[in-house]
C-alpha cells in the first residue's frame, strides 16, 4: 500500500521549516529529495568503504569494485538494457548526451547530414546537437509542437529523410509535462537508417524506460532526480554503436595498453569511463533504486497523477493564470504564468511561504518563445507532496495575485 506518512518521515529535509514555515517542496523536477537509505548509504560509503575502483588488490578496493559493478546491473535492470556493457556510468545526463554528441558524430555524422530535434527539448538535448553540427557541418532541423504541448508527428515525413542521421527528442518535457508517443518518432527514424537519442532525465522517474523493448539507440538520465545522489548520471547506447564510437575522454580506466606509438582502450563499458569514477554516487543511485521500487513505481505514478489532477483543477480557478502544456499523456508538474505578474515575483512570495517552485525559462527557452514569454512559474510532484500541499500551493499563489496585481 502506498503510505504517504511513512514514505514523508523517510526524507528528513521534509522536516525543517522555510521562513518559519514547514516546507512544501514542489520543485522535484529540478531536483527531487533523497531518502534516508541513500543518505545512510552514501555516508556508511565514505566513512567505512572508501576506495578507488577497478586499482586496487587490496580489500576496500574489491568490495567497493563489486558494489559499483552491481550498481551498474541493477541500474541495467531498471532501465531496461539487454546487457551490462551497455550502461556506461557518467556525471549525468548533461554528460551522457555530450558524450553521444562527440563520439556518434565524429564516427557517423557528415557533412550535409542532418539531425532532427524537438522544439521542447531541454538545452542539453539541443545546444550540444548545435555543436555538432556546426562541428560536422551537418544541419539542425526542428520538430514543433502545437499549442496543447503534443508533438507534431504529421511533420515527421517531411524532417526526417536519407540524410537524417540522429534524432532527439525528450520522454517527458521538463516544462509543458508532455510524454510523447515515441514510438512512431522511433520508426520514422530507423526506417531511414537514423539513431534515435532519448532525453529520459524526466520519463525515468514517471514510467520511463525499457530502452532495448522499445528501441531507444541512446538514452541519458540523471541520479538526482530519481531520488539518488547528484552528480552520477547514466548513458545507455547499444552495444553495436558503443563499440563503433571512439572514445569521448582519454585518461585512467578507459585503457587497455598505453605506448606513445600507440594507445588501445578497455572494452565496454570501461571505454567511456575515463578517470575516477562516482563510484559513491553509483552504488547510491542504486539505493535509489531499491527504494523506488520497494514502495512501487506504479504506486508512485498513481499518487502523482491524482495530485497532478487535483493541482490542475485547483490552480485553473486562479483568474489570469494560464497553464502551459494540456497533453494527453503528461508527467506531474504544472507550468503556468498569471497575467499581470512576473515568475520571479511569484516564486519569491510563495518561498517567503514556505513553498519552493521553480521559476525562469527552465533551460528549455524555445518553448518560451513558442508562447511569447520570457518565464515561467513550475510546480514539479514527487512521491512525497500531498493533497494538502496543493492547498498551500494554491492559497499561496492566491496571495501572490493579491499582492502582485
Amino acid at each position: 500500500m502506498f503510505d504517504i506518512r511513512k514514505i514523508r518521515a523517510d526524507f528528513p529535509i521534509l522536516q525543517r521549516t522555510v521562513n518559519n514555515r514547514p516546507l512544501v517542496y514542489f520543485d522535484s523536477g529540478a531536483t527531487a529529495q533523497k531518502p534516508l537509505s541513500v543518505i545512510n548509504l552514501t555516508d556508511e560509503l565514505m566513512r567505512d568503504h572508501n576506495a578507488n575502483i577497478h586499482r586496487g588488490v587490496h580489500h576496500l578496493s574489491g568490495k567497493m569494485t563489486e558494489m559499483y559493478e552491481e550498481a551498474r546491473e541493477k541500474v541495467r535492470r531498471f532501465i531496461g538494457a539487454e546487457c551490462r556493457e551497455e550502461v556506461v556510468f557518467t556525471s549525468g545526463a548533461t554528460a551522457s548526451i555530450n558524450l553521444v554528441a562527440y563520439a556518434w558524430s565524429e564516427r557517423f555524422l557528415m557533412e550535409g547530414d542532418n539531425i532532427v530535434v524537438s522544439e521542447m527539448e531541454h538545452h542539453s538535448n539541443i545546444v550540444p546537437w548545435q555543436l555538432a553540427a556546426q562541428r560536422k557541418g551537418a544541419e539542425l532541423r526542428v520538430l514543433p509542437f502545437d499549442d496543447r504541448g503534443e508533438l507534431r508527428y504529421d511533420m515527421l515525413s517531411s524532417l526526417i529523410d536519407s540524410r537524417t542521421k540522429l534524432v532527439a527528442v525528450t520522454e517527458a518535457s521538463n516544462t509543458l509535462a508532455t510524454c510523447p508517443n515515441l514510438e512512431p518518432i522511433v520508426a520514422a527514424a530507423h526506417s531511414v537508417g537514423a539513431v534515435v537519442m532519448v532525453d529520459g532525465c524526466q520519463g525515468i522517474v514517471h514510467g520511463g524506460g525499457r530502452v532495448a523493448e522499445r528501441g531507444y539507440d541512446f538514452y541519458a538520465m540523471s541520479g538526482h532526480k530519481l531520488y539518488g545522489p547528484t552528480g552520477i548520471g547514466v548513458l545507455y547506447g547499444r552495444k553495436e554503436l558503443l563499440e563503433a564510437m571512439p572514445p569521448f575522454m582519454g585518461g585512467g580506466d578507459m585503457v587497455d595498453k598505453v605506448t606513445f606509438a600507440k594507445t588501445t582502450y578497455a572494452p565496454l563499458p570501461l571505454k567511456y569511463e575515463a578517470g575516477t569514477a562516482n563510484f559513491i554516487g553509483a552504488v547510491g543511485l542504486a539505493a535509489a533504486i531499491d527504494y523506488v521500487e520497494s514502495i512501487g513505481m506504479e504506486q508512485i505514478e498513481q499518487h502523482e497523477q491524482e495530485l497532478l489532477k487535483y493541482a490542475t483543477e485547483e490552480l485553473r480557478k486562479i483568474e489570469g493564470l494560464r497553464i502551459y502544456g494540456e497533453a494527453e499523456r503528461r508527467c506531474p508538474l504544472i507550468s503556468f504564468t498569471i497575467e499581470g505578474t512576473h515568475p520571479y515575483d511569484v516564486g519569491m512570495i510563495l518561498d517567503k511561504l514556505g513553498v519552493a517552485i521553480r521559476t525562469g525559462h527552465h533551460c528549455a527557452e524555445p518553448v518560451m518563445t513558442h508562447f511569447g514569454v520570457t518565464g515561467m512559474c513550475r510546480a514539479s510532484i514527487g512521491m512525497y507532496n500531498t493533497k494538502e500541499e496543493v492547498d498551500i500551493l494554491v492559497r499561496g499563489v492566491e496571495r501572490a495575485v493579491m499582492m502582485l496585481k
